[in-house]
């Protein structure tokens, strides 16, 4: 169990459809946080979080679409007052071609899942923070981000530019008392990626429960000691 609390404070989530939001928003929910589950389709968030929660709320929005990210976002602050931590969990991953053979559309489309997503995100949330001055967020990287790989570019690409906005955010957010911070996990053990690669190594990869672990610590009020890392995340943890 997490020693982190959240009771009273309000957490939102995107990606929140997925294994990793899934996995972060029930520790945050866990802790005692309120939690607004941010995702592209609202039949996904559905299926992801059957029935009602005092606490929680889903929102559907495209997080590539500025007005739409911006709505949830107000939803979330209409219903349980100051958002206090973004998580930024949503994300993609594609491989493709050599760089000289790269689809526009395939380097866009990294672009806008992993980093254009955080930026609308921050845009929507962090004047409030501003305003309180107080806040967390967390964003997510990769591990394959830190150098570049074959086939892999565009992801690489993407990621890393994850971790440069965080750093920036951090620097320029700093002096009103909101934390920065990311995590790089490597693939992340999840069914459908074992299905994947069903002959790969699993115990480098990282369990969703175990990142949301520490992303609770990042999301606390002992994290500003840390604002601006970017940590790596590799296997499960010690049993």
């Amino acid at each position: 169990m997490n020693a982190f609390r959240f009771d009273g404070k309000t957490v939102l989530v995107t990606g929140a459809a997925g294994n990793l939001g899934k996995a972060v928003g029930a520790a945050f929910y866990a802790a005692g946080a309120n939690i607004a589950l941010v995702d592209l389709d609202s039949e996904h968030l559905r299926a992801a979080w059957e029935g009602n929660a005092p606490r929680r709320v889903l929102l559907a929005a495209d997080l590539l679409d500025e007005g739409s990210i911006a709505s949830a976002a107000a939803a979330a602050r209409e219903k349980f007052g100051a958002i206090d931590v973004l998580c930024n969990i949503a994300g993609g991953f594609a491989s493709g071609p050599p760089v000289h053979e790269m689809p526009t559309a395939l380097w866009h489309r990294m672009f806008d899942l992993n980093a254009t997503s955080v930026v609308h995100a921050v845009k929507a949330v962090v004047p409030g923070m501003i305003a309180r001055k107080s806040g967390n967020i967390v964003n997510v990287a990769a591990a394959a981000s830190v150098r570049g790989q074959a086939g892999m570019a565009a992801y690489a690409a993407a990621k890393n530019a994850v971790v440069r906005l965080t750093e920036s955010m951090a620097v320029e957010l700093r002096p009103d008392g909101i934390f920065v911070g990311c995590v790089m996990p490597t693939i992340i053990d999840t069914p459908q990626n074992r299905a994947a690669m069903p002959n790969a190594d699993w115990s480098n990869w990282t369990p969703p429960a175990s990142i949301a672990e520490i992303i609770l610590f990042l999301a606390s009020n002992h994290a500003m000691i840390a604002t601006g890392c970017s940590i790596p995340l590799a296997g499960g943890p010690r049993v």
